[in-house]
């Protein structure tokens, strides 16, 4: 796919950690990228703030209550002000030549497909869109002709470890993980995990459900769903290993036992660089890897009995249907339930698991589907929450 420059960007999630990532990448070379749209949740100030910095010609915050905000905070502007989950659609069938996609949680879904139909460029942060819709997520970008890039750096380092080969001459793909902050914790001392403690990521930085999903392990199970769709291999061919440097972000080993693996720093503007200028490279301001002064690169075989999340998550995608979706669900449901203190730790994988063993929805179809499984889903987990509870 050719560009031309300066090349139109649109970043869903704009005040997010992805999303801010993006800016300060586009900020080294501002006469390469246009901003079309900027998007965030409900914090209209920051929004605002960024929309002016890099004149977007759109701004659209999700929570419909906060458009007088923002239009007040760009009055004076030719930005173009818009609010709720159908503007955000609508930004996204603007077209640009490339779209961060990088709205948590299922809300994420339509926009991104809306984007993917335009046939332009994806780059994809959203995990739980392509565990929740993987099917429609890729078969709308193969109709469309759209690129879809990850931006995971595990998915990420699997792309570039791809450059010059070919998925059918693939023997063996793996994810790798930190751990997270209880890699070396039992499952007693695990049992009085606070909050706090679960959002201290020892490597990245990162918000607080993904490091939640981190220290649960529970995000490379769903890194585990998104690679069997972007790359496929054969589920069976999809390994984990644990590396609690975060040095080596995945592994790609050709049939000629040819192993090629993704280095760097742990900072998630290295695989947002590579998707924002891709197919060539930008000069960036992150630190270099310094292997000598790194010292040492451990590995480690993960721990399903402590952490049962990567099981389950290859279960749904064994089992297929609607269990990915379900378990995407029932997960964020659960995760926000430990952080307001209403479940422990422990108790996250097991509501996950109870939920996909209790509910079994037909097949979904197309996003209707999902949205209505994703609804249930959420319904059956607070209910199940709330009771235990009583």
């Amino acid at each position: 796919m050719t560009y031309s420059a300066p090349r139109t960007v649109s970043i869903f999630g704009a005040t997010g950690s992805v999303g801010k990532s993006t800016l300060d990448l586009i900020r080294l070379d501002r006469q390469s990228y246009r901003i079309l749209a900027l998007t965030a949740n409900g914090n209209a100030k920051e929004l605002a703030k960024l929309a002016r910095e890099f004149d977007a010609e759109v701004a659209v915050i999700a929570d419909a209550g906060q458009y007088d905000a923002l239009k007040d905070l760009l009055a004076g502007t030719n930005i173009e002000v818009a609010a709720g989950p159908e503007s955000l659609i609508a930004a996204a069938a603007l077209g640009a030549d490339w779209t961060m996609a990088a709205i948590v949680g299922c809300a994420g879904l339509p926009p991104t497909l809306a984007a993917l139909k335009c046939g332009k460029t994806v780059a994809l942060a959203n995990k739980e869109a392509l565990v929740s819709a993987g099917h429609l997520m890729m078969a709308q970008a193969r109709d469309a002709g759209a690129v879809l890039l990850p931006v995971d750096s595990e998915h990420n380092a699997i792309f570039q470890c791809l450059q010059g080969g070919r998925i059918d001459q693939v023997r063996k793909i793996t994810l790798t993980a930190s751990g997270g902050p209880f890699r070396t914790w039992t499952k007693e001392q695990m049992a009085s995990v606070t909050p706090a403690q679960a959002v201290a990521h020892p490597n990245w930085d990162m918000g607080a459900k993904i490091s939640v999903d981190s220290a649960t392990m529970m995000n490379k199970g769903l890194e585990l769903i998104e690679a069997h769709h972007l790359f496929p291999v054969g589920l069976e061919n999809i390994d984990i290993l644990v590396h609690p440097q975060s040095v080596i972000h995945s592994m790609v080993e050709y049939h000629d036992c040819s192993t090629l693996a993704q280095l760097g720093s742990p900072d998630m503007r290295i695989p947002i660089a590579s998707a924002l200028a891709w197919p060539e490279r930008m000069t960036t301001n992150c630190v270099p890897l310094d292997l000598a002064k790194i010292g040492r690169l451990d590995f480690e075989a993960p721990d399903y009995d402590r952490f049962p999340a990567i099981q389950l998550a290859r279960h749904a995608i064994e089992a297929g249907g609607a269990v990915p979706a379900i378990l995407n669900a029932a997960n964020e449901v659960a995760v926000a339930a430990f952080l307001k203190g209403d479940v422990q730790f422990l108790e996250i994988t097991k509501i996950v698991s109870r939920i996909i063993d209790s509910y079994s929805p037909p097949e979904p179809n197309d996003l209707t589907d999902i949205f209505g499984i994703d609804k249930e889903t959420r319904e059956r987990a607070i209910a199940m929450i709330e009771d235990a509870r009583v």
